[in-house]
């Protein structure tokens, strides 16, 4: 007689690399995948628009690999233990094994579930798998969590490296099923009426294939230019795997082991690499013992930033109509694309958060509907250490010069002029400030300032006085 278990997919869509399903087909378990859709229990951290588009198309892609295996998804929806407890009670199943949450709701729907199983009769396994170190076992000396990068990096490169990842599960190691579940139509997940992703699945491919594939063709094309070029918007010289990461389509370990295993000559740029993905380690760490990080300043001196309530200024800002030109064409890129290059991301953060004066839970929120690798822990940590509230964060009066920073990391404005094409045909001399070419030369380029593309929203140098005096009332 064959014993039964479920396997409740969460951020881990993958077949490889899952210690929780391994530790199942170890207790010679066979396996039901299944999924449930709980909006409810994420509450104000339910996906947003782009995140739902991703989570569409990975489910899809990994329903087709299971369904190869003869055990397709089984996708339901309602609140989740009772789905789960009813899903078991329907199957037989004696456990429910799952990856071990990291965000706040999550683990708390996680325990909640657990023991509602119990009651059943059913016990809930959970264990590691979105991190290369699970938060806790990366520690200070006197036993606390890490509150600056460089050090918890080191402490983490003295850990014995990660294990190497698990095989994918074969079909012999699940239940061949007929059993209902939600059809993709049936979803809700994809935008509609306007359908305002229409050509992203020219730009994405969602699931564990697009994400061993999006990994190959970083590390054979772009690794070498990495710790150079990875400022630069419009060099292509990052990974783009963050949306995989965050959806749990490839493992940390997968990525960490495909880096180990580069033959020699490319340690500089494969070290830079790895840093980065460690801060993605560093992020989910504060996340773990600090809740609250999402919707209150970790340096709680912020609590009183006289922030201001523009909502003008917050729209503009939104559609990419600022008047500076490296600032709107990032906000344009991540509307059109659902993505936005990290060095833009700072430049735009900074700009709402001390150009304008606006809370960073307000580009924090924006940024969670509209990208496509929101992540709880990366997105509101960024947000915190542009605004200088954060753990490890840029001080308070570094205030990114828009104008500068456009001349520096787009110095032949090629990522301006694909993202703000009204104002392509200045030269490169005035594509960063606008305002400063002379009339001819706006004329020549067909550019009317405030017609066809908006005035500076503020003043450059007073905006930032403004700011140092703003953030002067929690710093002195």
């Amino acid at each position: 007689m064959v014993t039964t278990a479920l396997y409740w997919y969460r951020q881990d869509l993958r077949l490889a690399d899952l210690p929780a399903m391994r530790a199942a087909i170890d207790n010679g378990l066979k396996l039901i995948p299944c999924y449930v859709f709980d909006d409810a229990a994420a509450g104000q951290w339910s996906p947003g628009g782009a995140s739902r588009w991703w989570l569409h198309h990975s489910l899809a892609a990994l329903d087709t690999e299971l369904a190869k295996r003869g055990s397709p998804l089984v996708v339901r929806r309602g609140e989740t233990a009772r789905v789960l407890a009813d899903l078991a009670a329907q199957t037989g199943a004696e456990a429910v094994y799952c990856s071990e949450a990291i965000d706040p709701w999550a683990r708390e729907l996680q325990s909640q579930v657990a023991d509602a199983l119990w009651e059943t009769g059913v016990q809930l396994e959970a264990r590691p798998s979105a991190l290369l170190f699970h938060p806790g076992t990366v520690c200070t000396q006197a036993g606390d969590p890490y509150r600056v990068f460089t050090p918890f990096w080191r402490a983490c490169l003295q850990q014995p490296s990660p294990a190497e990842p698990l095989s994918a599960a074969s079909g012999k190691h699940f239940v061949e099923h007929d059993l209902d579940s939600l059809p993709h139509d049936d979803w809700q997940l994809l935008p509609r009426n306007p359908d305002w992703a229409a050509g992203w699945d020219e730009l994405w491919s969602p699931g564990a294939t697009g994400a061993r594939r999006a990994l190959q063709h970083f590390l054979d094309n772009a690794l070498d230019s990495y710790a150079e070029g990875r400022d630069f918007p419009a060099a292509r010289s990052t990974s783009r795997l963050s949306p995989h990461l965050h959806f749990g389509e490839i493992s940390p370990r997968q990525v960490w082991h495909a880096v180990q295993a580069l033959p020699e000559g490319q340690d500089k740029p494969a070290a830079k690499f790895l840093a980065e993905v460690g801060w993605r380690e560093f992020c989910h760490q504060l996340l773990y013992f600090n809740p609250e990080i999402p919707e209150k300043p970790f340096k709680a001196d912020f609590g009183e930033m006289p922030w201001l309530a523009d909502q003008t200024h917050l729209q503009a800002w939104q559609r990419g109509r600022t008047g500076y030109p490296i600032v709107d064409a990032g906000m344009r890129e991540l509307w059109q694309t659902g993505f936005m290059h990290n060095r833009v991301r700072m430049i735009v953060a900074s700009f709402l958060t001390k150009h304008l004066l606006l809370p960073w839970q307000w580009g924090e929120q924006w940024f969670w509907d509209t990208l496509v690798d929101a992540d709880l822990a990366n997105n509101s940590c960024g947000w915190q250490w542009v605004a200088g509230c954060g753990a490890d964060a840029a001080p308070y009066f570094r205030i990114f010069n828009p104008i500068l920073q456009g001349r520096k990391f787009d110095p032949d404005g090629e990522y301006v002029r694909q993202w703000v094409p009204e104002i392509a045909s200045l030269p490169d001399k005035y594509l960063h400030a606008p305002w400063e070419a002379p009339a001819k030369i706006l004329a020549e380029a067909g550019v009317e300032l405030g017609e066809t593309y908006p005035e500076p929203l503020v003043d450059h140098k007073e905006a930032r006085e403004t700011a140092l005096q703003a953030y002067g009332v929690i710093s002195g």
